[in-house]
């Protein structure tokens, strides 16, 4: 990072199961961000079209129930495919505004249509998808729902605003993923995530801590009364109100809040970054710095061919 500059993070309900339309919502919001200063901005983990809250997922693990097997089916259809008009539409959203855009998704490769991935989609402002990850392992109930992702993604790249890479959720508990991401410079540390428990947000002060970079945490808001009257597993949210009540946060290279965190509603988030910040904290610890002992440690990550 060389000059300061403004984040934002969006905690926004996706038009749930519709993906051209929370993608209109999706452009709606940047260019709110963008009006307001932001040349950064990111969206929550599988905002498009929804995250599958363990609420309903959870009766995918049913042998041969016909609405599970309808729910899912939703979901894939609704997906984006990457290549394909939906990721080209946020390429399109992050050029007309000038911004960088993050985005997680439902991902489904065209090629090969019946597994889903949990994806990161990060496009420059030239509208060019920069960087694209997949979440390594999905956790509990995920499991029954997108497959594990590769090597792809797991470093920073570089921008005007600085080095920038990130983790998906529950990835950002694996030590080695995390530390991919340090051996390649970031400085700006996105974490998405649906998790919605007090504990993470102590999760996000030990990765700004440990990473001494600006840590971007855009988590998901979702509400039972958002979901279509003829979702397949209506039944099993009906009793809800909130689904995810988000706790999006934005974090300084010492672990201390510089917005948020924001539970049960929608809104953006904002910060200025100044990268001085990484100095300071980097002075007394730098994890693949003069903190680290290549001499005796090494990483190797396989990145997909």
């Amino acid at each position: 990072m060389r000059e300061p500059s403004t984040v934002a993070c969006v905690q926004a309900e996706p038009v749930v199961l519709d993906r051209d339309a929370t993608i209109e919502k999706l452009a709606a919001l940047t260019a709110e961000a963008a009006r307001a200063g932001a040349e950064l901005v990111v969206f929550p983990e599988t905002f498009v079209p929804a995250y599958p809250s363990s609420t309903w997922a959870k009766a995918l693990a049913g042998w041969a129930d016909p609405r599970a097997k309808a729910a899912f089916a939703l979901l894939a259809r609704e997906s984006v495919a990457v290549p394909g008009p939906a990721a080209d539409r946020l390429g399109e959203i992050a050029r007309e505004h000038g911004v960088w855009l993050v985005t997680g998704v439902n991902e489904i490769d065209p090629a090969r249509t019946g597994t889903v991935y949990n994806a990161l989609l990060y496009h420059a402002p030239d509208g060019g998808l920069a960087l694209h990850h997949r979440k390594l392992v999905p956790t509990n109930h995920e499991r029954l729902v997108w497959g594990q992702g590769d090597g792809g993604g797991l470093r920073a790249i570089e921008t005007p605003l600085g080095r920038m890479g990130g983790l998906i959720c529950w990835e950002n508990y694996m030590p080695l993923a995390r530390f991919s991401l340090y051996e390649s410079g970031v400085e700006i540390y996105i974490a998405s995530t649906a998790d919605d428990a007090d504990a993470w947000q102590a999760t996000l002060v030990h990765i700004a801590r440990e990473s001494r970079a600006f840590v971007v945490a855009p988590s998901h808001f979702q509400r039972a009364a958002a979901y279509p009257a003829d979702f397949p597993l209506r039944e099993l949210i009906e009793e809800h109100d909130v689904i995810g009540r988000g706790g999006s946060a934005i974090l300084a290279p010492d672990g201390s809040y510089l917005a948020g965190p924001l539970y049960d509603e929608e809104g953006i988030l904002y910060a200025e970054l100044d990268p001085a910040r990484l100095y300071e904290e980097r002075q007394r610890f730098d994890a693949a710095g003069h903190y680290h002992r290549p001499d005796v440690f090494e990483l190797s990550v396989r990145a997909p061919r």
